[in-house]
């Protein structure tokens, strides 16, 4: 499947400005699309993080008040973490936001599409990089029927090797895999 396909059906206006709920906590990821076969960058958090602890999830994190803009702190978490400068004008879209439900953040997630991505390097905030192929993940998708994930929310998950891919994250690979879907390319 070409990138540039894709890159048409995850296109789509952007609203990036912080709406504080008073809630939850903000949060912004950058869903990393890339490569001939197109392959998306998740990242495997550490057991000893406060939040998501041994979780898989995209590069990102919370909101910071010299974040002038969600997309910035999205942009900002992903350098960090990852060591990837994606510019501005290089995200193409974005997906609606999700809510974590043991956490309390509400997480917009943006899209780019690259051709091909620099080395990846990472922080201690990061245990280690998955570079996953993209239609091969988006068709392990299956009902999250473990208890302990129960809510009042769909559920998905979603199976990369040994790692299991479950809650907000899951979320927002259920949205790309409908678009994809709705497009025929799925």
């Amino acid at each position: 499947m070409k990138l540039e396909k894709i890159k048409n059906a995850l296109s789509g206006s952007m609203s990036a400005q912080v709406r504080d709920n008073k809630e939850t906590k903000l949060a912004a990821v950058l869903i990393i699309i890339y490569g001939p076969e197109p392959h998306v960058i998740m990242t495997k958090r550490p057991k000893t993080m406060d939040y998501h602890a041994g979780e898989i999830s995209f590069p990102g994190g919370r909101w910071e008040k010299d974040d002038v803009n969600l997309l910035a702190t999205a942009i900002r978490e992903a350098r960090e973490e990852i060591g990837v400068e994606i510019p501005h004008n290089q995200v193409i879209g974005q997906l609606r936001p999700v809510t974590t439900l043991n956490s309390g953040f509400t997480i917009t997630p943006f899209i780019t599409i690259q051709e091909k991505i620099p080395l990846l390097r990472h922080t201690s905030e990061i245990e280690s990089i998955l570079q996953i192929p993209l239609i091969q993940l988006l068709k392990t998708m299956d009902e999250d029927n473990d208890p302990s994930h129960k809510s009042i929310q769909e559920m998905y998950i979603f199976k990369f090797q040994n790692h299991l891919i479950w809650g907000a994250s899951a979320r927002m690979l259920n949205q790309i895999a409908n678009t994809l879907l709705a497009n025929g390319l799925l």
